[in-house]
């Protein structure tokens, strides 16, 4: 099974290599307490970013908990959390955080899950958003695995994505 499960992820992998760079990007912290994170400048590490859903989200704060609390588990991926609320909304989710020095992004209009292809349409306090997702990008910048939530509480969970990481580097 595990044979069968690396096969797969290889074949995965190959071929997602094979795809474009991703092209750069820059979004602005939501909180003021940390610089824009721009892609370009995390060339040589793994990016995961994390599209939070818009407005007030409960699994948003738990997913995103759960993976400040075993990031430093993995120093060579930049977990980047993105909500695509105004800043005065992050302000508010951000304080039910209990670390609140770390970076939340913003994605005006949600411009660049647009871009990205996180698929939108999904009914959220009475508000069509986009999926919750987790994009993978290596450190040449190309797409390596992406995991589309079904609903808000349908996250990847970190023990999973360490998996993976771990398969990716044997």
């Amino acid at each position: 099974m595990r044979f069968c499960l690396l096969i797969l992820l290889t074949a995965l992998f190959t071929a997602v290599q094979a795809q474009e760079k991703i092209q750069d990007f820059s979004l602005p912290s939501a909180l003021g307490n940390h610089a824009p994170f721009k892609l370009s400048e995390a060339r040589g590490k793994f990016v995961a970013l994390h599209f939070l859903l818009k407005t007030e989200c409960p699994f948003c704060i738990r997913h995103t908990h759960e993976y400040l609390e075993n990031s430093s588990e993995m120093d060579q991926v930049i977990h980047v959390f993105i909500k695509p609320d105004t800043e005065e909304e992050i302000r508010e989710w951000a304080e039910n955080l209990e670390q609140t020095d770390f970076p939340i992004y913003r994605d005006a209009e949600a411009n660049l899950a647009k871009r990205l292809d996180i698929p939108g349409g999904y009914p959220f306090h009475g508000q069509l958003v986009h999926y919750p997702a987790l994009i993978l990008i290596n450190p040449e910048g190309r797409e390596v695995y992406r995991y589309i939530g079904k609903n808000n509480r349908d996250r990847l969970p970190f023990k999973e994505f360490k998996a993976m990481m771990d398969n990716m580097s044997e």
